[in-house]
């Protein structure tokens, strides 16, 4: 997955430094488990009505090995997928899930070690009975998303790329991971000291 994208090795800490806070998931979609690796893939993107999960089901025998599922739901009351569809969406070699609903069978999810971000977990599954459309735009966790979006995301949050501005966004967060490389402590201190110290003045605060 890194090798398609080129994201895997940049946090989304510093994703999120370079891009608008639109493109940054709210904090309700977090890893089921920890510590959870990071994934970085393209979005394959799946939109399911209230209760029911068909159509996350069809997805993972479509997407791309590689690709991370992201799912916006209608609703928080059932389940969209279980052990078993993240089994299979592991074994093809779906780099993750990430999902605006819940899950379930938590403690196989983690287990096998296959990556779900979600809003949580109810032992409820969803029907399957809704046919629609895969991969066109969604919205998760507050984040408009496209397929071929490349999404970045690990135990600091999920950060979505646009896919027209990926090499633009990974050649900026390997500038400042290369920055932050080769600044010490001492240095960052000594900048931030007097950055803070400029503000505090310019703010009439005294020393």
């Amino acid at each position: 997955m890194g090798e398609v994208t080129g994201f895997a090795d940049i946090p989304p800490t510093t994703l999120a430094d370079v891009l608008s806070r639109a493109q940054v998931m709210d904090i309700g979609i977090r890893p089921l488990w920890t510590p959870v690796p990071r994934v970085a893939g393209p979005a394959f993107t799946v939109r399911c009505p209230p209760g029911d999960n068909l159509m996350l089901h069809a997805a993972i025998y479509r997407a791309a090995p590689g690709s991370v599922i992201v799912v916006e739901s209608g609703d928080l009351d059932f389940a969209l997928a279980g052990g078993n569809v993240c089994a299979v969406a592991h074994r093809r070699g779906i780099a993750g899930f990430v999902l605006d609903g819940v899950a379930r069978d938590l403690a196989e999810i983690r287990e096998m070690g296959f990556a779900v971000f979600a809003r949580g977990v109810i032992p409820i599954p969803g029907t399957k009975a809704a046919v629609a459309p895969l991969n066109t735009p969604v919205r998760c966790g507050g984040v408009e998303v496209a397929p071929g979006d490349i999404v970045v995301a690990d135990e600091e949050g999920v950060v979505v790329v646009p896919g027209a501005r990926a090499d633009e966004v990974r050649a900026a967060a390997e500038r400042k991971l290369a920055k932050e490389a080769a600044e010490s402590l001492d240095d960052w201190e000594a900048a931030h000291r007097s950055r803070i110290g400029k503000i505090l003045a310019e703010g009439g605060f005294p020393d």
